[in-house]
């Protein structure tokens, strides 16, 4: 039996990228509408319309000021996820982004409220400050997976508690905060100058984040030094299989230690549009939670570029039209559904990717017995013509 033809092996090639982008899809749709579901009979149970929830949602999401703030949360979203998605790519799971962003923002705003320089120079100054200290801080949990050979995922659930600790030492009257003139019982550094302040579009919606744009070039960057670069190949592979990246010549501790670098600056960036768009000081009541809210928006991305942006623009828009359910005038519903929901499409994103990947394998297998068959029956027919 003769091996198919070029062009039958185009051909099946043609079908199978055809069907993967369909598999792609197929899978984020499932766990959403799965979640949509267990959601709607939810709020049915609790005796409140589901139907009317949605309703409120999606109007929201269509006026101006609902769309700015999507895109404003999905923007810090993106960033979270671009943080824990590099060590996923390479097989880390940095659980630590919560606690890398915090310590990053801190400081950032004592420096930006200590210095005033021109604002094409301050700003790139608190950027590369708030990278450089989360890259430093998660850095420690690769230096000890690499020579103590500590778990990541230890190292980092621990260092997010030891964050917790230095907020608390370094944020009092005296260090980072001033020691007088507050009229809060809150405490927080100064406000950062002028010169921090990093700009807005003005929108019928209100200010929409000049970050936005810093997102996007995170993510191109993300996807060329995957793609185009020898780190970005050592980085899969060395994700893949350690073995067989050190048999191709990877130095696999050194790339530990650079990811984790790599992730902790990445995750450095997360609370500067809090910072320099909207509060411009760190307190006690800094915006929590993104770094563990950024592992689910990389896992319902798979870790891609475009799929990260997808589920963050998700995960935003939840967040901004939940918060109008709630409202009196909107059927007072109960605002917990909007954390349920995105529990419900985290799980609902195991089940139906395993559920994809299962059904995508029986169908490839399919498909080739099915060409190969075919390609023999006619190899036969020549012959007995012949």
């Amino acid at each position: 039996m003769t091996s198919p033809t070029p062009a039958a092996k185009r051909t099946l090639a043609k079908r199978f990228d055809g069907e993967k982008i369909v598999l792609a899809l197929a899978a984020p749709v499932l766990a959403v509408l799965l979640s949509v579901a267990i959601c709607s009979v939810l709020l049915a149970t609790s005796g409140k319309n589901p139907f009317d929830a949605w309703n409120v949602m999606i109007t929201y999401a269509t006026k101006s000021d609902g769309q700015v703030a999507i895109l404003n949360r999905s923007t810090t979203y993106y960033l979270a996820a671009a943080a824990a998605a590099f060590g996923f790519r390479m097989n880390l799971f940095n659980i630590g982004v919560e606690g890398q962003y915090k310590v990053a923002a801190l400081f950032a705003a004592y420096i930006g409220s200590q210095i005033d320089l021109p604002s094409f120079i301050q700003i790139p100054l608190l950027l590369i400050t708030a990278m450089l200290v989360g890259g430093l801080y998660a850095s420690i949990a690769g230096l000890l997976k690499v020579f103590r050979g500590v778990s990541e995922v230890i190292s980092t659930i621990m260092l997010n508690a030891i964050a917790v600790a230095i907020v608390g030492l370094l944020l009092v009257p005296g260090i980072f905060a001033p020691e007088k003139g507050t009229t809060s019982n809150s405490i927080q550094t100064s406000p950062v100058s002028e010169s921090s302040h990093f700009f807005s579009i003005n929108t019928d919606g209100g200010p929409l984040y000049g970050f936005l744009f810093i997102a996007i070039l995170v993510g191109v960057a993300f996807q060329f030094t995957l793609t185009r670069t020898r780190f970005g190949f050592d980085l899969r592979a060395t994700g893949r299989s350690e073995t067989a990246a050190t048999a191709s010549g990877v130095n696999v501790k050194r790339m530990v230690v650079i990811s984790m670098l790599v992730s902790g600056a990445l995750a450095g960036l997360i609370g500067l549009p809090e910072l320099l768009q909207n509060s411009y000081n760190f307190g006690q009541s800094f915006q929590g939670g993104l770094g563990f809210l950024g592992i689910s928006v990389a896992l319902l991305g798979r870790n891609s570029p475009i799929g990260m942006a997808f589920a963050a623009l998700l995960f935003a828009f939840l967040d901004a039209t939940g918060s109008q359910l709630p409202l009196p005038q909107n059927g007072g519903f109960p605002f917990e559904i909007v954390p349920v929901m995105q529990g419900t499409i985290v799980i609902c994103v195991v089940v139906a990717y395993e559920l994809v990947r299962r059904y995508g394998l029986k169908r490839q297998q399919q498909k080739v017995g099915a060409e190969l068959a075919a390609q023999a029956a006619a190899n036969e027919k020549k012959e007995v013509s012949a």
